[in-house]
């Protein structure tokens, strides 16, 4: 609380369990007041069921100070499985006093990508699309990234196999709408899998690596679902989101 008596409070929403900076979104701040109303819509892309089952939403109240000395003013925590699909819930609770953890720089998840799989046998193709991120793990000092996507089809596909998109500039959620192709034989694609990698662009240094995925008949999870409905379903573009970890890169030169 200021020496005025009043607070200049915002709300931090943070999904829990999962990365400090992907899974963080935040209001704006409201001045001079102990009574603040926000009517902001905070929007998270691509929780999928398995998520909504186990995940618990936190949202913190915070006093913002023009020094940068924020206070903690209180928290509440939701979990998602208590919403209902496509129904808006209203919630009246009461904030707690607990002294706010502080989260590691190394988290697990790093943001959100929105991929589409298609093979088509007329061409004896499979597409892969990279449609867009969500909630990226932001890499430079001005609080973005500078992100591209990275895919490649393994093993032996050699150079061909290796695709990049288009770098966006300071978005945590770019939109790319690029699509890739690959020449395959159907029945050869139970024995490959795609690489999927999202970096931040830094001009004369090393690319930073933000988060990737792995889909093919190895994986788990969406990700395996994602790989084997494509199989599944010839000449049909499937889309499904899938988290960003920090342990599968895609390395290969530009």
């Amino acid at each position: 609380m200021d020496s005025n008596g009043l607070a200049d409070p915002y709300v931090k929403l943070h999904l829990l369990p999962g990365a400090s900076k992907s899974n963080k979104l935040r209001t704006k701040t409201l001045k001079n007041t102990l009574n603040p109303v926000w009517n902001e819509t905070l929007i998270y892309h691509g929780v999928n069921n398995d998520e909504m089952s186990r995940k618990t939403l936190r949202l913190s109240v915070s006093d913002e100070d023009k020094f940068g000395h924020n206070e903690f003013i209180g928290e509440t925590r939701l979990a998602l499985k208590k919403l209902t699909f496509n129904q808006q819930k209203k919630f009246n609770v009461c904030l707690e006093r607990v002294i706010p953890l502080s989260e590691g720089e190394d988290s697990e998840e790093r943001g959100r990508i929105l991929v589409s799989l298609m093979y088509n046998s007329q061409q004896g193709r499979l597409m892969v699309g990279v449609v867009r991120c969500a909630h990226l793990a932001a890499m430079d000092s001005n609080g973005y990234s500078d992100p591209f996507v990275k895919v490649c089809l393994k093993p032996d596909m050699g150079k061909k196999a290796k695709n990049k998109t288009q770098i966006k500039k300071k978005t945590l959620n770019p939109e790319f709408n690029e699509e890739f192709s690959y020449e395959i034989k159907h029945g050869e694609l139970a024995k490959k899998t795609l690489d999927i990698s999202v970096w931040d662009y830094d001009m004369g240094k090393s690319n930073d690596f933000i988060g990737g995925c792995q889909l093919g008949i190895q994986a788990k999870g969406d990700s395996l679902k994602h790989w084997y409905d494509c199989l599944k379903n010839k000449d049909k573009k499937i889309e499904c989101w899938h988290l960003l970890l920090n342990n599968n890169a895609v390395h290969f030169e530009d």
